[in-house]
């Protein structure tokens, strides 16, 4: 298979039993390390529901996000202005980061929008930054994805978890997450610089799980200590700003007025 990255030639990896049924390939890039599944013909399936019942991890997960990225926000970019989690799921991660003031909006293409349905994205604007947490792994056609994201806008604050140095097969890493299925795309931090130069930007990582694909001037040792867990709890006292809870109670109040009241 060629690669979905770089476009070298990949060499076969591993197989592995997905969703207990499936037995599928793996392909690894000898150019940028980046590792790719055969073509996912069960995705269907995979994503019968949106969200899978094995993410007992999704609450925790938005939570431990909320402070690094108040931190990168707030340091790197205007902080008053609007922003995308895209991908947004039940948008608990927007909830989260409204209530830390953050003018957060939802976007996704399947999943419902249970916990921020007074702030769904508008198609045609332009957002000052996009989220995209625990979403590059879910993606078949990373190019193509990234693409759409930047119409959104030029900056991308994602997560996904960079492929260890040891190279683990699919049943010695958790990552492969073979009971869903979903995790179709694994990246190397050099497979993430390729994708992020085909759009003439940089890549900034903390070299473990949090990336920015970017063209401003972002220090990388900042962005490893805004990042840092428990460090990133504490530098947020920093960036502090007025929660948006009331004034979005207010707005909900207001939609659901009857129309001509």
């Amino acid at each position: 298979m060629q690669c979905k990255i770089c476009e070298n030639t990949t060499e076969f990896f591993s197989d592995a039993e997905i969703l207990f049924k499936y037995n599928i390939k793996y392909y690894k890039c000898a150019n940028c390390g980046f590792i790719q599944t055969e073509e996912p013909y069960w995705l269907d399936e995979a994503y019968s529901e949106a969200i899978n019942h094995s993410d007992i991890g999704l609450l925790k997960r938005n939570s431990d996000l909320v402070c690094p990225t108040g931190n990168i926000l707030s340091k790197y970019f205007d902080a008053s202005r609007k922003f995308i989690d895209y991908g947004a799921g039940y948008g608990v991660f927007v909830r989260m980061m409204r209530d830390r003031g953050f003018d957060f909006y939802w976007q996704d293409k399947y999943c419902d929008n249970l916990y921020a349905k007074d702030f769904t994205y508008k198609e045609n604007e332009k957002y000052e930054a996009l989220t995209a947490y625990e979403v590059f792994e879910h993606l078949p056609e990373p190019v193509k994805e990234v693409e759409e994201m930047l119409k959104h806008s030029d900056n991308i604050l994602f997560s996904t978890y960079l492929i260890p140095a040891d190279n683990p097969k699919p049943l010695d890493w958790w990552y492969f997450a073979l009971d869903h299925g979903q995790h179709v795309s694994l990246y190397t931090e050099k497979s993430l610089t390729i994708l992020a130069k085909k759009f003439n930007k940089n890549l900034i990582s903390n070299g473990k799980n949090i990336h920015l694909i970017t063209n401003k001037n972002v220090s990388g040792f900042s962005f490893k200590l805004l990042t840092k867990p428990y460090i990133s709890e504490t530098l947020s006292v920093l960036y502090k700003k007025k929660s948006l809870l009331d004034s979005d109670y207010q707005k909900v109040l207001s939609n659901l007025k009857p129309k001509g009241e």
